[in-house]
């Protein structure tokens, strides 16, 4: 039996309430007695519509079953089943004018395109494995994967091979010839890296000297301009972080010095309440909010055992640099983290509500909580205490005020917009403005890619995610008429949940670097978001890399999909309620 709290109509499983009155509430400016009070006007005004909109699945699902069982096979008049779609009510009329508005969306939404992690937020390790993949090492990746041949001497052992090391220097150095090349010389001839009046000079084997073929793609450096330990490039977007150092055993058998290509890769990381985790539970709940509660916070770490030794992993500090003009360049150290709620489905028994004790829909417990403990981001808590990172102070996911919240499984605009209402209802509770909460939409059930310009206003849609196929994304605000923007953005794919900084690396090269989709004519059906967006795709030369270097990856994530289409689609591909 579960101990409970009574608060106003809700039966708080005790350990819920102790969270959240004693780590949650703490520090936010909400008061619990308004808190709790709000979060019960909340369940009591939308749990009941919330299972209108389920009984509408059933209707529709009812509607469909008895047309092809009178109609079986291939639909052979297409015309005469889009009017009987729009008689049931699975089509319904798209407006004439739609007009999308976005603002205050990050630079990894709004500007960026790059790979995203999708990680079980119940998993620490993983859940900052994944944060700190936004920076990785090229040479990492490229070592240890058959991007480089094992041949002539080159295979990959226990210890360092230099012949093998050799290879991966060759190869990244042409990288940079390719994605910041030089305006005489390449970069495989380089000797020496120095800033000169904010200009990068290169010198080369010849004893000449060169500099960029666009001096705009040098953005700044770490140490001392004359010897500089991090040379900092951009292209498309993107950025390169050119290691210099000549105490490392790689460093100081290379001409120039340089001892690694650090790359930005995992713009973004989906942590999941969702289809990755069991979460059924006021405990398994309590230790989903509270990882994200620390992450937001900056007060998550891991204790780590890697080759005999041990160390805390804690959150990665933002990269500081020199600009080409003296000014300091800060660059974000960590993916903008998103969280994935569970759908409108699902009731949990962490909380009862009504009169006859139902489990409340995980929907909206996710919403009120999870925004909640998002207050810690917008207030700027992330201190870096408890261990985390040196140097994490002063630590923020969004830098624009927001919070990314994925919502899974909508059927159709109605659910869209009740999704929408719901989170409206939680920024008023916590007194946010409007549109704080940024919603993606996931369609598992195509009814809400089929209407798409017909949603009702939202606070914000950034996006979409839709299975097997990528489609525009819907961007709705509060008062204004809802457009169907043509997104600019390469498609991106989720990552497996033990994303190494190897994968997240092949997943820039493969997809933020080539501008490929990835995931849809490659690899079948998997989960890919559109970011709405200015993407950006670098040169093709890292396709070959990345396919290789994100192999298990790929496996990875068609076998999530297999297993999901097992779950979801029953005979004759009819989609479950799942």
């Amino acid at each position: 039996m579960t101990d409970r709290i009574t608060v106003h109509g809700l039966q708080v499983a005790t350990t819920l309430h102790r969270f959240i009155e004693a780590q949650v509430l703490p520090g936010t400016g909400i008061e619990a007695t308004a808190f709790w009070q709000g979060f019960d006007a909340i369940v009591t005004d939308l749990a009941p519509k919330n299972a209108a909109l389920l009984a509408e699945r059933d209707r529709l699902q009812t509607e469909l079953d008895a047309w092809h069982k009178k109609h079986p096979g291939p639909v052979k008049n297409p015309v005469k089943y889009q009017a009987f779609l729009t008689k049931i009510g699975y089509l319904v009329p798209a407006p004439p004018v739609v007009r999308a508005t976005t603002k205050n969306v990050d630079a990894e939404l709004a500007l960026q395109a790059g790979p995203q992690l999708v990680v079980p937020i119940t998993n620490a390790r993983y859940a900052l494995n994944a944060a700190n993949a936004r920076w990785g090492s090229l040479y990492d990746a490229l070592y240890g994967t058959d991007a480089i041949s094992d041949a002539d001497g080159a295979e990959r052992g226990s210890g360092y091979n230099p012949v093998r090391g050799a290879k991966v220097i060759a190869y990244a150095r042409h990288v940079l010839d390719r994605t910041a090349p030089l305006r005489k010389g390449s970069h495989v001839d380089a000797t020496g890296y120095v800033i000169d009046g904010g200009a990068l000079v290169v010198t080369l084997s010849n004893g000449t000297t060169t500099s960029l073929a666009k001096p705009a793609q040098f953005i700044g450096h770490q140490g001392n301009a004359a010897a500089p330990t991090g040379v900092l490039l951009q292209h498309n977007g993107l950025h390169l972080d050119l290691r210099i150092d000549r105490s490392t055993a790689i460093g100081q058998t290379d001409a120039a010095g340089v001892s690694d290509l650090i790359l930005e890769s995992a713009l973004s990381t989906i942590l999941d309440l969702e289809d990755s985790v069991a979460v059924v539970d006021a405990d398994d709940k309590v230790l989903a909010y509270g990882n994200w509660l620390g992450i937001l916070k900056a007060t998550l770490t891991e204790e780590v055992s890697k080759g005999g030794k041990s160390f805390t992993r804690g959150l990665n500090p933002d990269r500081v640099y020199t600009g080409a003009k003296g000014e300091a360049v800060k660059l974000h150290g960590r993916s903008l983290l998103f969280l994935r709620n569970v759908g409108h489905l699902m009731t949990n028994s962490a909380i009862l509500w009504g009169d006859d004790g139902k489990e409340i829909p995980e929907g909206i417990m996710d919403a009120v909580i999870t925004t909640t403990i998002a207050l810690h981001d917008l207030q700027k808590h992330g201190n870096g205490s408890a261990g985390a990172a040196s140097g994490a102070a002063g630590i923020v996911n969004s830098r624009t005020g927001s919070v990314y919240i994925v919502k899974p499984k909508m059927h159709g605009p109605a659910e869209v917009a009740f999704a929408s209402e719901l989170f409206g209802r939680v920024e008023q509770l916590l007194g946010l403005p409007k549109a704080t909460v940024k919603l993606g939409i996931m369609d598992e059930e195509r009814r809400t890619s089929a209407n798409l310009k017909s949603g009702s206003p939202a606070p914000l849609v950034a996006m979409t995610i839709s299975c097997g196929k990528a489609s525009a994304a819907p961007c709705w605000s509060n008062g204004a008429k809802a457009e169907s923007p043509t997104p600019d953005a390469t498609g991106l794919l989720q990552s497996s949940r033990s994303a190494s900084d190897k994968v997240s690396v092949g997943a820039a090269l493969g997809m933020a670097l080539t501008g490929r989709e990835f995931g849809k004519q490659d690899f079948g059906t998997v989960c890919a978001p559109v970011m709405v967006g200015q993407a950006r795709a670098l040169t093709h030369h890292f396709a070959a890399v990345a396919i290789i270097g994100i192999a298990a990856f790929l496996q990875n994530q068609i076998e999530q999909r297999r297993a999901h289409r097992s779950r979801c689609f029953g005979r004759g591909g009819r989609e479950l309620n799942c």
